[in-house]
């Protein structure tokens, strides 16, 4: 059931919430020893976390866990329930809506609980959320909270070092909190509120929950006031009357809280029965070559199920061995930083040694008592007597990124969102099921394969056959746009064989979040890509039609050169208290030299109305409304999605009927007004 819980979560998350800002929901690379991943410290060193707060009232539709962090009195008359993500930047903002209305309320009035909801698409969020979690287990809620306030304070700056110097500036040691961050129960406890969070519908963040309440987003603080003011009153009528303080949470819940009840094509989620087309060859694979039936696995090597199931697949490989082959491939999620090195390992023991070395090491990386970082792959590597060169540049450089990346694409192919995820003969089952769920399946398929065996196909060909009928993958999105024109900035070769087409807003922090993925983008494909500027400033973003304007003054002035200049400076300070601010576009004026009387003016007269105008319009007519969204080469992505999805756009768009070359823009000319 959790599974599936997290698996709705992440499907709900990853199609809705990633879009950005056409939702309103709420990089470089961690390092090489990520917080993720467990420590050698001893945990015998680690201490109790203080009590401070004693038993909490609790209520079954909206529970307040004894390992919950909370602030405020337990016998406290509101209790609010957040589920955060601390690399959200909504909820980077409500947390100072937060600060103020506890300082308002105090603890005898206002409780508040929060409870961890990572998203997905959030590379950072799961390694943060257990260095947090954590630090209550090693120092109890008051350092919780100010460690949340750090992180909140500096989200731009998240990162392992920054991770690590706020467990320090809160007087904690990093390497005892890092070995707690490491151990199974605070993963535990971390899904444990996902699983809630979907429970309850909250499906984004940030979420709360008032007494039961639902308030989503980062509302208004007088959003919240209006909410808490009401059960302060409520709940003052209850105590008149003779309910116990700490019987007055569960009370008003069970008044305030409302079910989520399923949509209609989601009441029981049925399996899918189709038969796909899923690839078998060129993975590693264990198990007879003419088995009747083939599973072939999608997993993460950090990820908690697929080490659950692990065990499962090594039982029924052991209850067919003549019936069953198991074909294995990557899909390393981008918010599990230690998924990717483990993969590399694992391919680079395939590569020495055979699938008998790629299983030996599959093994040993899903053994419980291993963790996955630098040391303990070198450790692994040097047990199954791999080059040490060879394996070390296989964990820090990535070396097998090729294999790994076609897994990936298959795995987007025939959307295999989420691990483990399995096709068993072709047919879809995810999540890490019980064993009674695979062996009925398999049992089924083989039925089948055995009916194929008697109308006369070979075994060695069964799963061939039934792949030769099976439905292939869905074809990506595509989307026409027109070739750039001299209104659209531009940076890259002229001549490049991709485009990339960007629709974006100034405001947009999905926008400025995604930037860091396309210079790693453009690093990965040198010389093959012509980035073009569109402006797309969205109607909620007051302040994205005015930058988008000083933008192209830049550009007007120094050319793209300029226009790019000034378009890094607006992301690099978007969420600064100064963004937007006369005082910043003064300072950017002046730091590239441009005329700032008509810098100025440009945002408020209408000399690139019509410019922007053009680029709505060729928006609308493609069918974008959110941003960020890119079309490359005709390939659509749509939000700040991860590195690898765009790998996959440009390797669709390299392998595609190459793209006749734009000519050369002529020199751009703009008639400015006379400054009075």
């Amino acid at each position: 059931m959790l599974a599936r819980l997290l698996r709705l979560r992440f499907l709900f998350a990853l199609t809705v919430l990633v879009v950005g800002c056409a939702v309103q929901s709420g990089g470089q690379p961690p390092s090489s020893t990520p917080l993720s991943a467990s420590s050698a410290a001893p945990t015998r060193a680690l201490t109790s976390a203080p009590s401070s707060t004693g038993p909490q009232p609790t209520s079954d539709a909206v529970p307040v866990a004894a390992d919950d962090p909370v602030w405020g009195a337990a016998d406290a008359p509101v209790t609010m329930v957040e589920f955060s993500d601390l690399q959200c930047p909504f909820c980077s903002r409500v947390n100072t809506t937060l600060t103020q209305l506890r300082a308002k309320y105090g603890p005898s009035k206002l409780r508040i609980v929060y409870k961890h909801n990572p998203l997905p698409f959030h590379e950072h969020a799961m390694p943060a959320a257990k260095v947090a979690e954590a630090v209550r287990g090693q120092a109890g809620n008051q350092a919780f909270f100010a460690f949340l306030d750090l992180a909140f304070a500096h989200q731009t700056e998240l990162s392992d070092g920054s991770l690590q110097s706020w467990v320090a500036a809160i007087g904690l040691d990093p390497n005892l909190v890092l070995a707690r961050a490491g151990l199974p129960q605070t993963t535990q406890k971390i899904e444990g509120d996902m699983a809630l969070a979907v429970k309850l519908g909250a499906n984004g963040t940030p979420a709360f929950r008032i007494n039961g309440v639902t308030l989503s987003g980062a509302q208004p603080q007088s959003s919240f006031e209006e909410v808490i003011d009401a059960e302060l009153v409520a709940a003052a009528q209850l105590q008149r009357a003779g309910t116990a303080p700490a019987s007055v949470y569960p009370a008003r819940v069970a008044v305030n809280f409302h079910a989520p009840t399923p949509t209609a094509d989601e009441p029981e989620e049925k399996d899918d029965l189709t038969i796909w087309q899923v690839p078998a060859k060129g993975a590693p694979a264990i198990g007879p070559k003419d088995a009747l039936v083939t599973i072939v696995e999608f997993y993460d090597y950090q990820c908690p199920f697929c080490r659950r199931v692990h065990a499962t697949m090594t039982e029924l490989l052991a209850r067919y061995p003549k019936d069953l082959r198991l074909v294995m491939r990557q899909n390393p999620l981008p918010f599990h930083p230690r998924a990717r090195p483990a993969a590399n390992l694992a391919l680079e023991a395939r590569a020495e040694k055979g699938d008998t070395g790629f299983f030996a090491a599959d093994s040993g990386l899903f053994d419980d008592a291993r963790g996955l970082d630098d040391d303990a792959l070198l450790k692994l590597g040097a047990e199954l007597k791999l080059d040490p060169k060879k394996t070390e540049a296989a964990i820090h450089k990535d070396t097998h990124a090729a294999e790994i990346e076609a897994d990936q694409d298959i795995a987007t192919d025939f959307e295999a969102h989420g691990t483990p995820h399995f096709f068993i003969n072709g047919m879809r089952i995810s999540g890490a099921r019980p064993t009674e769920d695979f062996v009925t399946a398999i049992d089924a398929q083989l039925k089948v394969a055995q009916e194929l065996v008697k109308s006369g196909t070979p075994r060695a060909r069964i799963y061939d056959e039934i792949l030769s009928h099976a439905k292939g993958p869905a074809a990506p999105e595509q989307k026409s746009v027109p070739a750039p024109s001299a209104d659209n900035p531009t940076r890259g070769p002229v001549n490049a064989p991709v485009v990339i087409h960007e629709f974006a807003d100034f405001q947009c922090p999905f926008c400025g979040r995604v930037e860091p993925t396309l210079v790693e983008l453009e690093k990965a494909f040198p010389g093959k890509l012509r980035f073009v500027w569109h402006d797309l400033p969205l109607p909620f973003h007051e302040n994205a039609r005015p930058a988008a304007l000083a933008a192209r003054e830049a550009r007007a002035q120094k050319g793209d050169a300029g226009f790019w200049q000034m378009h890094d400076l607006l992301f690099r300070d978007q969420r600064e208290d100064t963004a937007f601010s006369a005082k910043s576009y003064a300072h950017y004026a002046d730091m590239l030299h441009i005329d700032p009387a008509r810098f100025e003016a440009a945002k408020t007269d209408a000399r690139y109305d019509a410019v922007l105008a053009k680029d709505q319009a060729i928006a609308t007519a493609a069918g974008i409304s959110g941003t960020p969204a890119f079309v490359i080469n005709g390939f659509y992505v749509s939000g700040a999605q991860p590195l690898s999805a765009f790998k996959r756009a440009v390797r669709l768009a390299l392998a595609a009927k190459p793209v006749a070359a734009p000519a050369a823009k002529p020199p751009l000319t703009v008639t400015t007004p006379k400054t009075p």
